[in-house]
């Protein structure tokens, strides 16, 4: 009777863990998962040819290769396919805060030629560059003196072309912080330069009574016998919005629609489960289907309006009322999955950017692939491949200046995950280290590094600040060939390893403030990026460390639950 029972309970647990597995399988198949691109790939922008082909970029601020352009087939499989800015000659960002420099990229296509605008913040301003190719080369930069303000976007009609942008208050006389204007100019697209008088289409932004903020972001679309002008409003910060007008007649007023805004998450209870915030910055897309979507930025914070991982790139539907565009959310929260547009499936072969997912990169090739980031333009080859391995020069430069240093690195993309290296380095002095680095910025980071002290050899934990640097924790090491090294993170904590040993990783301190290297405490723009890092402190070295791989794995628990 046991006997019977046992087996009775046995088949009936397989029964339902097979249930289970198909479900979720099936689950699996039928949704995608937000963001779509994780990490900070902030301030997105979409285009299509017509043929099939979505191309996407987004902002980098003062990283090279500059603004990414990633192409899909259908709105939910994404491969980076190169990066708009990726010469020297192009754009030098030497001298440029880490936040500062490539803003809010914008991709249009027409008559076989890819546009980008863009602005140089704290630079020259704003410039268009061209591409029949979206993979590349593209053009230099041709500057758009006249457009003074940030986030130009083209808009192509019949026959006319222009660029839209956020401008000035009028008469450059802001009548409250934050009072901007959405401006139109007539564009060239042969010269690429700009016609006549900029024309005010938004000032301030919907409702001037309530002294909104910071429009910007605009799009302009012509669909349903109208045109569209969609903008984000409120800041990019928690009150972020998105909002949509209208006109018949582009030489007309936009009317604003009634029941603004169309995006939205300001409203909602901040300690609600697994929130995402601060979206807007929308762009709108058909699918291969002739659905309506939207991509735009949010954050998820691990609380209140703590993140580390920056302003991600989102997915969701969109509906149409009344030949208004609304995002179709499935309720006022942001989802972390939607169902595929029909015909999708997930591609599990490509490169990750959503989810949960493991890689690891042996340096075995002759080039570095997309997901790599340098501080700023190097005007020199400091690395090399060579042997499997990655070799970096250990230089003067730190990643508390504005230059270019030995840094390159991948955007954190969970907020519960570990990176790690496996490093072959020697220090000749106190001034020379090499290791990993979670880096905010220039005053915000935390530096695991194999260094020398006046006993020799050591392991430190350094936490980056205005004055330089503080030594949180360190341990003595004997001589060892390769050395591994390992940052962890879950939300406001990060963790620091080592393994003389391969495999055999020993603590170094735990519990490290991971609120430091938030947004909201460390400031800007961008996300933490993880990177393999050398230094010599100012000094002239020819000393190099040597990389054997890079490990990212990111484990986040609503993907677990969803």
């Amino acid at each position: 009777m046991d006997l019977k029972l046992n087996t009775q309970h046995k088949f009936l647990c397989i029964f339902i863990f097979s249930v289970l597995f198909s479900t979720n399988k099936i689950f699996g198949q039928h949704t995608y998962q937000n963001p779509i691109l994780a990490g900070w790939y902030p301030d997105p922008s979409i285009t299509d040819d017509g043929k099939g082909n979505y191309y996407m970029v987004h902002s980098t601020f003062a990283f090279f290769p500059g603004i990414p352009i990633f192409h899909s087939k259908d709105l939910v499989n994404w491969t980076q396919i190169g990066n708009v800015l990726d010469r020297p000659e192009q754009l030098d960002l030497e001298g440029f805060g880490v936040s500062r420099a490539i803003f809010a990229p914008d991709i249009s296509y027409n008559k076989g030629v890819f546009y980008v605008t863009c602005t140089v913040v704290d630079g020259p301003g704003n410039f268009v560059v061209t591409s029949k190719n979206p993979a590349g080369p593209w053009s230099n930069l041709v500057w758009l003196p006249e457009v003074k303000g940030i986030d130009p976007g083209l808009f192509f009609d019949e026959d006319k072309s222009y660029i839209v942008y956020n401008g000035d208050a009028p008469n450059n006389k802001p009548e409250y912080d934050g009072h901007r204007t959405i401006r139109m100019f007539e564009f060239d697209q042969k010269k690429l330069t700009v016609n006549g008088e900029n024309r005010i289409l938004v000032n301030g932004g919907v409702d001037f009574s309530k002294k909104p903020i910071w429009a910007e972001g605009p799009r302009i679309y012509k669909l349903n016998g109208y045109y569209y002008l969609m903008t984000a409003e409120g800041g990019t910060a928690v009150n972020h919005s998105e909002m949509i007008y209208r006109t018949k007649d582009i030489n007309s007023k936009f009317i604003p629609y009634k029941n603004n805004p169309i995006l939205t998450q300001r409203h909602l209870d901040p300690d609600r489960k697994h929130p995402i915030t601060s979206a807007g910055h929308a762009d709108l897309v058909k699918s291969p289907n002739n659905e309506w979507y939207g991509i735009f930025l949010a954050v998820r914070p691990y609380a209140g309006d703590f993140y580390n991982t920056g302003r991600e790139t989102f997915l969701a539907p969109v509906k149409w009322e009344e030949d208004w565009p609304i995002f179709d959310l499935g309720g006022e929260e942001i989802k972390y999955n939607y169902p595929l547009p029909a015909g999708t499936s997930i591609n599990k072969d490509l490169f990750p950017f959503s989810g949960n997912f493991t890689f690891t990169k042996n340096f075995e090739n002759e080039t570095l692939g997309f997901n790599w980031l340098f501080l700023r333009t190097p005007h020199k080859k400091w690395f090399d491949l060579k042997n499997g391995m990655l070799i970096m020069k250990t230089r003067p430069e730190t990643i508390r200046g504005t230059s270019n240093p030995s840094f390159i690195g991948h955007r954190q993309q969970h907020l519960k995950g570990e990176a790690s290296i496996e490093l072959t380095f020697e220090a000749n002095s106190v001034n020379e280290s090499a290791g990993i680095v979670a880096f905010q910025n220039e005053t915000h980071a935390y530096y695991l590094c194999k260094t020398l002290d006046n006993t020799g050899s050591v392991i430190q934990l350094r936490k980056m600040n205005e004055q330089g640097f503080e030594v949180l924790a360190s341990a003595k090491i004997a001589n060892c060939n390769t050395l591994g090294l390992k940052i962890s993170f879950d939300g406001n904590k990060y963790y620091f390893k080592y393994a003389l040993e391969s495999g055999n990783w020993k603590d170094l301190i735990k519990n490290v403030d991971g609120y430091y290297l938030s947004t909201r405490t460390a400031g800007g723009f961008v996300g933490t990026t993880l990177a393999m890092y050398t230094t010599s402190e100012g000094e002239e070295s020819d000393n190099i460390a040597k990389i054997d791989w890079f490990e990212y794995s990111g484990d986040d628990d609503v993907y677990k639950t969803e």
